[in-house]
């Protein structure tokens, strides 16, 4: 994996402490600090899929001890639960119940396209462009669909428009007709716009290509914490959008944009 930052100086004794696993695409970020502007983060990037199982456990142990951090010591531990790849949500969520198990801390169960609406904000402010009011978090969900999510950004934070759902690329903006606003603002952000191209045309919007990535997570972690949001290791659980994987070609061309219950 590869390193991104090592401060060369701790958070006060006082700051949140967390831990940041997502791996629900095929890369893999996992990162430690307290969420908290202007406070330091250790963070190590690396491949997603088969290969996060490898990569995940040593890249924890070295961030924390970069840190000066144990997994006690922790306030939570903090992973991107879905929608997104099946064996990237399984590492995460597994690795992130042993560890928060074995140190007896909570669990904090983050809403990928969440992490992702996040990281799109964050992008456009340190390009020097305007804070959006409204981002539409898009991953690429294979087989013709997309995850989507639609956030208002608000003077308390996030709000969810609606659960993540599934929708064919060019019935997004079917699918986002009754949140779109008409006079424009929206974010339109994610993976999506390479794979699906013209396909996605019938929505013009301003575009930002994000991922999802776990210094999202940690600056989404301490609002989610002190809302109630932490569960115990054994209640947390991967968010799958998709109820059936082996869809066939007539059942995917038939089916209607969904949204997850």
């Amino acid at each position: 994996m590869t390193e991104s930052a090592q401060p060369a100086v701790l958070a006060g004794a006082s700051s949140p402490r967390f831990l940041a696993i997502e791996s629900s695409t095929d890369r893999l970020s996992v990162a430690v600090g307290s969420g908290r502007p202007g406070e330091p983060v250790w963070t190590r990037v690396g491949a997603g899929g088969a290969q996060a199982s490898t990569d995940l456990l040593p890249a924890v142990h070295q961030l924390l001890d970069e840190a000066g951090w144990t997994l006690p010591s922790l306030d939570a531990v903090v992973f991107g639960r879905g929608p997104g790849a099946f064996t990237g949500l399984r590492t995460a969520c597994a690795v992130a119940q042993g560890l928060a198990y074995g140190a007896r801390r909570p669990v904090l169960p983050v809403d990928t396209l969440l992490a992702l609406a996040e990281q799109a904000r964050h992008d456009q402010l340190a390009d020097g462009h305007a804070e959006p009011s409204l981002v539409v978090a898009l991953l690429d969900a294979r087989m013709d669909e997309i995850y989507v999510a639609p956030y208002a950004l608000e003077a308390v934070g996030w709000s969810l428009l609606a659960p993540p759902g599934l929708c064919r690329p060019e019935m997004l903006a079917d699918h986002l007709a009754p949140w779109w606003p008409t006079a424009g603002g929206g974010l339109l952000a994610g993976n999506v716009f390479d794979v699906y191209g013209e396909r996605l045309l019938a929505l013009p919007a301003e575009r930002r290509t994000a991922l999802p990535d776990a210094t999202a997570l940690l600056r989404l972690a301490p609002a989610l914490l002190a809302s109630g949001a932490a569960v115990t290791a054994h209640e947390a659980q991967p968010l799958y959008v998709r109820d059936k994987v082996a869809r066939t070609t007539a059942e995917r061309e038939g089916q209607p944009p969904r949204v997850a219950h």
